[in-house]
């Protein structure tokens, strides 16, 4: 067993910051790389559902990845450290893969086959880096409360890169778009290489014990399957990740579609800064909600408060009235308890690393941090595919509307509304007469029905009536009439 090792403020503030490039440059990819396919690239149907097949297939393969990157780093012996040649090395090659992916333009099914080449390029370079980044997390320090610090503080950077991101490309690409995303790719990148070279230059790494057996893929296997606690902390991350996705990409493309591209930058801006405000408060609440009330309670609490978020969303413009400042008021709540969830799970999935060296002996940062990554990229391939499927297709969009329908707008025959109700069925033979005297009026002279339909007193109203016909006043004011009863 190793003893606690107390956490250097080089080392905590190096580490932390370092994690905005990181994320700057994965919420760059995952956010806008389809949105810039979609509107700077001139494809057809088919070419752009190839795209979509081949982002969810990439993905499931990113996320297999991520196990086998783990047993990879588990392995490996540099005299520089376990994890920081990973971490630079995969921050420089997922730096350049950014580049093209938003630089180069070949035209058609040639644009097919360089994306998905480069979208699988860019998904295992970055795992090379996310693998040995929260790799390193567990080993830093072995103390609780040290560990929740280091983690709210990283939580804050993440923040930071994925505001910065997903706040200002909206707003900057209105213009020219193709320049607009080659040089926010080109800075990102850039930023990328040079916050991941404060983490290789600035923290201290954990010695690594020369006896570790080696990992095996069968040894993987072993290691999940006998941690009785990282099993349901694996499953509550997945769940989170693909709740949280499909919040996202389900706003973003809401404000698209209901408002126009041009027109929605800056209410897209408006939801990030929800996103960014939610994240940021439960971040700053998270280490005093944490030390008066059990993780598990925080999770119950999260979950129950985010299933009332997604209600009321789902609700929204059927139930609730369609308002963007409700929408985002909704999405501040949801992004909150999101937050407070997120970090809870990723303490508790780092405590799980301790907890099998409790029990077994043996220490496996990478293998076990492997869960967190596999998590967010198998939600990113689930995301993706319903994506795919309801946005991006005319029969999704379709089969969202049959559902709604069916869901808020029960057909109801009239005669079962007014049964035993003396007034709507009174209502309903009134308007019958009405409609009989109008269709009457529209097919006979207007004097042969005044004597029908008009009791007269001292002549006055028919007087009125028939003033009113000769100066071809009668007819306006009688349509006027009609579209106010009607109402």
């Amino acid at each position: 067993m190793r003893m606690k090792n107390s956490l250097d403020k080089r080392t905590k503030w190096c580490y932390c910051i370092g994690a905005t490039g990181r994320d700057a440059a994965y919420a760059l990819v995952s956010m806008y790389l389809l949105t810039y396919v979609q509107y700077t690239m001139k494809l057809t149907v088919a070419q752009f559902g190839v795209i979509s097949a081949a982002i969810v297939v990439c993905l499931i393969w990113d996320a297999i990845n991520d196990a086998l990157m783990g047993i990879i780093i588990e392995n490996t012996h540099f005299k520089s450290g376990k994890f920081k040649p990973w971490i630079i090395v995969g921050a420089v090659l997922n730096a350049l893969v950014i580049v093209a992916l938003f630089t180069l333009r070949p035209q058609g099914w040639g644009f097919v086959a360089f994306f998905a080449t480069g979208y699988l390029l860019w998904g295992m370079t970055y795992t090379m880096n996310d693998i040995a980044y929260w790799g390193m997390l567990p080993s830093l320090s072995s103390d609780p409360k040290e560990r929740d610090t280091l983690v709210t503080l990283m939580s804050v950077f993440i923040c930071v890169g994925q505001f910065a991101v997903a706040g200002i490309v909206p707003t900057v690409v209105a213009g020219n778009a193709i320049q607009a995303y080659r040089v926010t790719a080109l800075i990102v990148a850039l930023a990328f290489i040079a916050f991941q070279t404060l983490v290789v230059l600035g923290v201290r790494e954990a010695p690594r014990r020369d006896d570790a057996e080696k990992v095996t893929l069968r040894k993987m296997f072993t290691i999940f399957m006998r941690n009785d606690q990282l099993v349901p902390i694996g499953i509550a991350s997945l769940l989170f990740n693909i709740g949280n996705g499909l919040l996202i990409i389900f706003g973003v493309n809401f404000f698209y579609f209901e408002f126009g591209y041009a027109d929605s930058g800056d209410l897209i801006f408006l939801f990030t800064v929800m996103y960014g405000l939610g994240t940021l408060f439960s971040q700053a609440l998270y280490a005093f909600i944490s030390s008066r009330m059990h993780r598990m309670t925080i999770l119950k609490i999260c979950m129950a408060a985010i299933a009332v978020g997604y209600g009321m969303l789902m609700g929204f413009g059927y139930v609730l009235p369609k308002n963007v400042v409700l929408l985002n008021a909704i999405g501040f709540v949801i992004f909150f308890f999101q937050g407070l969830y997120n970090l809870a799970v990723i303490v508790m999935l780092n405590n799980t690393i301790e907890y099998d060296e409790l029990r077994f002996g043996e220490r496996h940062d990478s293998v076990i941090s492997a869960i967190r990554s596999f998590s967010v990229k198998l939600a990113g391939a689930v995301n993706q595919g319903i994506s795919a499927l309801i946005v991006n297709t005319q029969k999704g969009k379709d089969w969202v509307d049959k559902a709604a329908s069916a869901w808020f707008m029960e057909e109801y025959p009239l005669e079962r509304v007014c049964a035993n109700n003396s007034m709507l069925v009174r209502a309903g033979k009134e308007n019958a007469h009405r409609a009989q005297f109008f269709a009457q009026l529209d097919a006979t002279p207007i004097e042969s029905n005044l004597n029908q339909y008009i009791v007269h007193e001292n002549g006055i109203k028919l007087r009125v009536t028939q003033a009113l016909v000769a100066v071809g006043l009668y007819k306006p004011l009688r349509n006027a009439v009609r579209k106010l009863r009607r109402r």
